[in-house]
């Protein structure tokens, strides 16, 4: 375990932060300009996964593992959305035989 802390360790923080930030912009960009239900999912995921990075280099660096115990509650939270998420787009597909969230206003009463 000490080894894999000090690989972690011998890039500076900021490179991981940074790469969290790129990764997490992408996200949002993919959540804020794209039309299909499950591209915004994945948005949503790349998302959680750029936050999980954040929390296990920065866990790394203080060497304090709760940040990568916080990890794992995260990816069980993504694993049930990800569930969730996919129940409900199948059933969108099939009242609309469409994924596109603009004709989701076809539901409404």
């Amino acid at each position: 375990m000490e080894e894999i802390v000090k690989t972690i360790q011998g890039v500076p923080l900021n490179h991981y932060i940074l790469l969290s930030a790129v990764i997490f912009s992408i996200g949002v960009v993919g959540v804020l300009t794209r039309r299909n239900a499950i591209v915004i999912f994945m948005s949503i995921e790349l998302m959680l996964n750029a936050v999980n990075l954040l929390l296990t280099a920065f866990s790394a660096y203080s060497g304090d593992a709760s940040g990568q115990i916080f990890v794992f509650f995260i990816m069980a939270l993504a694993a049930a959305e990800v569930a969730v998420g996919l129940a409900i787009i199948v059933m969108i597909y099939r009242n609309t035989k469409t994924t596109d969230i603009n004709v989701l206003n076809r539901l409404k009463w």
